[in-house]
């Protein structure tokens, strides 16, 4: 015996569950745009100084990070005040941390950030394998050693996109030899140099004068820099990315035309309209 056609009820009841499950779905893709940062300090001060809580806020509203994630080396934490040791050293602790956080958080896009040395160390660990870091920011890289060697093997070992902000009076970090530098790395790069700034950015009273602005307001042109720069390395894989989410979950049909321009609108903000020209499915 042939089964009934499903009653106006029942098939008003699906219609709702279907639309509750393309919700959540779209919910959950727009949620991983944002990606995750581990944050790594410099040699001579832990996470919990006053720069880094100050800059590890600054770049996750900047990046609408999903988390800042900082740690503290070993040879640092408890309150220590050891001389760290060579930065290869570090790679396993760090990459550890990194491993912790990309299990927290799956899906999302991974940036490894890092203040002078833990910039360097965090280059180090994008380069191990199993490690999948979507981009590097180096805030102060100090490319020039206590000898006052050029330390750029790991620069040039690096396939991931970097994203350099140096202070122009950074003793470790000579600009003219990072250009030199840049110019032999096989990866895309980007540099923004805040005018003045020393090895922690920190512009003198004069400068700022001369500048008219603020310290304030260097920084925030750096951190502006720093997410274009993510943006138009990030941007088009973050928006393939859900296109291709949301055609695997079958999302494409009725109901979901306001979850679309949901994410219509979300694209345009994470990557600064740069990538408009990508095609969204017709709801």
């Amino acid at each position: 015996m042939a089964s009934s056609p499903p009653s106006k009820r029942r098939r008003k009841d699906q219609s709702k569950d279907d639309a509750n499950d393309v919700s959540a779905t779209s919910s959950s893709t727009l949620e991983k745009l944002s990606p995750v940062v581990v944050f790594a300090h410099g040699a001579g001060a832990p996470s919990s100084s006053d720069w880094m809580i100050r800059w590890k806020d600054m770049l996750g509203k900047a990046l609408h990070a999903v988390e800042v994630v900082t740690f503290d080396y070993p040879y640092i934490s408890g309150g220590k005040r050891r001389a760290p040791p060579k930065a290869e050293k570090l790679v396993d602790f760090h990459a550890d941390v990194v491993e912790k956080t990309v299990a927290k958080y799956p899906g999302h896009p991974l940036i490894l950030a890092g203040k002078s040395m833990g910039s360097r160390v965090s280059c180090m660990v994008a380069c191990k394998e199993g490690i999948c870091a979507s981009a590097i920011v180096c805030l102060g890289y100090p490319l020039k050693g206590i000898n006052g060697a050029v330390r750029d093997e790991t620069l040039l070992q690096l396939s991931v996109p970097i994203m350099l902000v140096q202070g122009s009076k950074d003793a470790l970090c000579p600009l003219e030899k990072l250009e030199v530098t840049r110019k032999k790395m096989k990866c895309p790069s980007g540099l923004h140099v805040i005018d003045g700034g020393d090895h922690s950015f920190k512009i003198g009273k004069k400068h700022l004068q001369t500048t008219g602005l603020t310290q304030d307001e260097a920084e925030d042109l750096a951190l502006q820099a720093i997410a274009s720069f993510l943006s138009g390395s990030l941007g088009e894989s973050f928006a393939l990315g859900i296109l291709k989410k949301m055609d695997s979950a079958k999302t494409k049909g009725k109901g979901i035309t306001g979850d679309w321009n949901l994410i219509r609108v979300k694209m345009q903000h994470v990557t600064n309209g740069q990538y408009s020209h990508l095609k969204f499915p017709d709801v």
